[in-house]
């Protein structure tokens, strides 16, 4: 009886012939071309392109806009100023070099930045990654990191300072002088190693840096931030630690001098804190009440230096002040080029950090509000954010969540809200500046460890993030405790081995199964996750749910000799070495064992079930190396010695044109040759494999 030809069993497909491609030099050429090519029309794209906003502001639309824009910018500025002063204590810096940052990063995003809603200016991660940076210069150069004003460490080290001095070339530059050289040369480092991600198109980068990694650094460099500002809450003086182990050293040398602790400072600190944690979780849990966050930062600062003016609370209990904050802006400088070699590696990870932030919220907010962001151009737009203003004294910044959210609770619609944070950051700075002398310490010690709850309170996802995935709660908790424990460039190195380590691992031993059909549908499932399933009589049915490449097929090989209890390598070296061309039969004996998937010992041979083909569902296979394609040929080679036939089904078409180059279909590419060896559903696939089999049973009856 004749058998029908396999393409009546399906709809037939034909195939769109591909357009004539390139070679690498035409492309090449091409694309060049087209960028040299000058004209007003591109030139103009080409603006636009670089500073977005020239784009859209020719559409804002001043009636809908222009309320939400100047409320919520007047609300971020106000919220800046205290913060910036603030985090000036973490970067070692003064509280001026802090306000040139928000100015700047806000008048710079505001031309280049491609989100609505993003919040660029100093951030607290970043601000301790450079403290860090600076701390480190200082003691190398003579200088007491702790000490709050300039000088050397102490008298008997005046010599020393002097002599490191005269080889840095620092005769007339003291210690706050040097502190914002080394800040200002690695924030150009930053931006420079920005911009060329930026060009070269390197936005994707930041994807490798999942989320849980980025909680997991917040976390731990949270915790290191509590740690530094400790010593400003009890108003002692400890040695600012460096290297591994900083957060346990800074603990103990606190606990040492605990008895040594400011009264002054201490119930400063007390009630700072009681009443911005209270402001904070009654604005929490009345914020859709409230149309405007209260300024509560804004409010203690001025309290307390209002307080400590009166009260004399530096001249009298010593305690330690913001001291003479200057007015307008000083002139630009170019970073010292010595600097920036000794600290070019340190701005690899605070560019890194950064940008994955800056690129990962740009990206949040864009989806939750219904636009596009552009990664390159954020990386672009970041890197200057740091090149630029580092020859204005300014130090690295990146994109805030903190501030972002309440930029877009308060009804902030385009950049123009940018504008408005720096009009308030530059009335500070030309005016209000000096009021803020008295000022104490401790006091913006408050704000910094406050303004940690959020990332603190992240430690609360983490049971549900291990039900979720546990490689990810472990690449969480190993980022944090490394950045504790050992320093936060080494929790970020930790953070994004042990990422590329699961990722890889998932793809290494990925789930194999054996399909089996769902009744007398024609569907497959897994025959040991689900019950009833009708196994197909002489046809093994493989799902490997994952990408076949170097790494993974020997796995591939032991799970599908495993499932389907036959070695095929072996058992045809062992014909091949008898002599023996015979296929598979019922009849041949059990020399073995199954001994499961990871089994490198288990030598395998067909059960009492024989089969006469073996269907592998490529649907989960995302891709095809070299190694996979040879690892293909051997199976096919083998499985033919054993008279047994193997077809792919549901290949992708990444995979359908790897077999296609690789020869996989044989000398003839067409149709035909791809038509009989892989086929559209594994239904198909079955139904071939069984027809072929009752031909070659028919012709051998024939014989």
């Amino acid at each position: 009886m004749e058998v029908p030809p396999e393409q009546s069993w399906g709809p037939v497909l034909v195939r769109r012939q591909p357009p004539a491609t390139q070679g690498l030099r035409e492309t090449l050429k091409a694309r060049l071309r087209r960028s040299c090519t000058c004209s007003m029309q591109g030139a103009k794209a080409l603006v636009q392109d670089l500073l977005p906003a020239t784009r859209w502001l020719h559409g804002y639309r001043l009636r809908e806009d222009l309320v939400g824009d100047v409320m919520s910018g007047l609300v971020i500025g106000i919220i800046l100023v205290p913060q910036a002063i603030a985090y000036s204590l973490l970067a070692g810096l003064q509280p001026i070099y802090s306000l040139y940052t928000s100015f700047f990063a806000n008048l710079i995003y505001f031309l280049m930045g491609t989100s609505r809603h993003v919040s660029v200016g100093i951030f607290s991660l970043l601000c301790l990654m450079v403290g860090q940076v600076v701390d480190r210069e200082l003691l190398l150069a003579g200088f007491d990191p702790a000490q709050d004003g300039p000088g050397p460490r102490h008298n008997s080290s005046t010599f020393n300072a002097s002599a490191a001095m005269l080889a840095l070339g620092l005769q007339d530059c003291g210690r706050d002088c040097y502190a914002i050289r080394v800040a200002t040369a690695l924030t150009l480092m930053t931006g420079i190693y920005q911009v060329f991600m930026g060009i070269l198109r390197l936005g994707f980068v930041s994807a490798y840096l999942s989320q849980p990694l980025l909680d997991g650094f917040a976390m731990g460099a949270s915790v290191t931030i509590l740690t530094s500002q400790l010593r400003h809450l009890l108003g002692v003086r400890v040695p600012r630690h460096q290297g591994p182990g900083m957060v346990v050293s800074t603990w103990l040398s606190l606990l040492r001098s605990a008895g040594q602790a400011n009264p002054c400072d201490v119930l400063t600190s007390a009630v700072c804190l009681a009443v911005l944690l209270a402001a904070k979780e009654l604005s929490d849990r009345c914020r859709h009440r409230l149309k405007v966050p209260l300024p509560t930062e804004l409010l203690v600062i001025l309290a307390a230096t209002l307080a400590s003016h009166l009260g004399q609370f530096h001249e009298r209990f010593g305690s330690s002040v913001a001291g003479d904050i200057p007015t307008g802006f000083m002139a630009p400088r170019v970073p010292d080029p010595g600097l920036m070699q000794r600290v070019a590696l340190d701005a690899v990870p605070l560019a890194f950090v950064a940008s994955a932030f800056s690129i990962s919220l740009a990206e949040m907010f864009a989806r939750s509000h219904g636009y596009s962001v552009r990664a390159n151009q954020e990386l672009l737009a970041v890197g200057c954010c740091n090149v630029l203003p580092a020859f204005f004294h300014c130090f690295a910044t990146s994109a805030a969540l903190a501030k972002s959210l309440v930029k877009t609770a308060t009804g902030c619609r385009t950049q123009l809200s940018s504008v408005v944070s720096a009009a308030v950051v530059l009335l500070v700075l030309l005016a209000l500046a000096p009021l803020f002398r008295d000022l104490q310490r401790s006091v913006l010690a408050c704000v910094i460890v406050v303004s940690l709850r959020g990332a603190l309170r992240k430690v609360r996802d983490v049971p549900q993030l291990w039900q979720l995935s546990p490689a990810d709660a472990l690449v969480w908790v190993a980022t944090a405790a490394t950045c504790v424990l050992v320093s936060t460039e080494a929790g970020l190195l930790v953070g994004v081995l042990l990422s590329l380590l699961s990722l890889a691992g998932r793809t290494q031993r990925p789930r194999a199964v054996l399909l089996a059909r769902i009744g007398d549908s024609g569907f497959y499932e897994d025959a040991e996750e689900f019950e009833g399933l009708v196994p197909e009589p002489g046809v093994r049915v493989f799902r490997f749910a994952g990408p076949l490449y170097y790494a993974n097929k020997d796995f591939f090989l032991k799970s599908l000799y495993s499932l389907t209890g036959l070695d095929a390598g072996r058992e045809a070296a062992r014909r091949k070495k008898q002599g023996s061309g015979a296929g598979v039969s019922e009849e041949d004996p059990v020399e073995g064992k199954d001994l499961g998937p990871g089994s490198s010992s288990a030598v395998l041979v067909p059960t009492a079930g024989s089969f006469h083909a073996v269907v592998i569902d490529c649907a989960p296979m995302l891709f095809l190396d070299a190694a996979g394609m040879a690892t293909l040929w051997d199976l096919r080679r083998d499985y033919g010695a054993l008279g047994i036939t193997l077809l792919l089904a549901c290949c992708s078409p990444a995979v359908r044109e790897a077999l296609r180059r690789g020869g996989f279909l044989g000398d003839d590419q067409g149709d035909t040759a791809e038509e009989a060896q892989l086929f559209h559903s594994v239904h198909s696939a079955v139904q071939a494999a069984q027809a072929r089999h009752r031909e070659r049973a028919a012709a051998d009856s024939t014989l």
